[in-house]
């Protein structure tokens, strides 16, 4: 399975069974977050066989179930801190997808267990995201247009239609979609693309926009324009 065939075919889950994830799964998702802690200079954490953390009342509420392995979405405080975790963050889900895991991105919905994760000085968590063998593969929901969260239009070049597209299949909290594209004329030759989060009362849509934007990359191809 391809990034993108990942982006198609996953949707968030919140029932998962009890089977734990292999050696082989680990091994690849620990490479991967040692890699994406460097590069967003993050402390993300793979927590496994741990049921407590969603076990509570919140969880209960968010319909949480069988979640025994999750991910630690933590760095240190910074004001692009959430969105850097959506970037990268989206970067593991889709990676997960490849390996016949589901996911899903938990604002509030879980209880921070002490002794499970390590937090440096000035860090913060800003999420969880639940992972594992989901007892189904999850549903789509409704999206919004291409029109309506970019300046495409009929002379737009396919590639940032595509990108636009793939970004409307990104997971956002409770699929609010609080984010825009435009494409912004060209700087030393190379097309501009403008990412903007927009106004949420329900919040998170910085960490939203985070993963919109490499949904974006991933469906425009990142050699076809540059980030305003």
């Amino acid at each position: 399975m391809t990034i993108q065939e990942a982006i198609e075919a996953r949707h968030s889950v919140r029932a998962y069974k009890d089977q734990p994830l292999t050696e082989d799964v680990i091994k690849v998702l620990n490479e991967k977050i040692a890699e994406l802690n460097k590069l967003g200079n993050l402390h993300i954490q793979l927590i496994l066989n741990e049921p407590k953390a969603f076990q509570g009342k919140l969880a209960k509420y968010g319909k949480f179930s069988g979640v025994g392995n999750y991910l630690v979405m933590a760095g240190k405080k910074a004001d692009d801190l959430n969105e850097r975790v959506g970037y990268y963050g989206e970067q593991l889900v889709l990676l997960a997808q490849t390996l016949g895991l589901n996911t899903c991105w938990v604002g509030l919905s879980y209880s921070k267990v002490p002794g499970t994760y390590v937090l440096e000085e000035g860090e913060k968590i800003a999420c969880y995201i639940a992972l594992g063998y989901g007892e189904t593969q999850g549903v789509g929901h409704k999206v919004k247009t291409v029109e309506q969260v970019s300046n495409a239009s009929d002379v737009t070049p396919s590639w940032f239609k595509k990108g636009v597209e793939a970004a409307l299949l990104a997971p956002t909290a409770v699929n609010q979609q609080k984010f825009s594209f435009e494409l912004a004329g060209r700087k030393n030759g190379r097309p501009q693309v403008i990412a903007k989060k927009g106004f949420s009362m329900i919040g998170y849509a910085q960490l939203d926009l985070g993963i919109a934007k490499y949904h974006f990359e991933v469906g425009a191809g990142k050699e076809n324009f540059e980030w305003a």
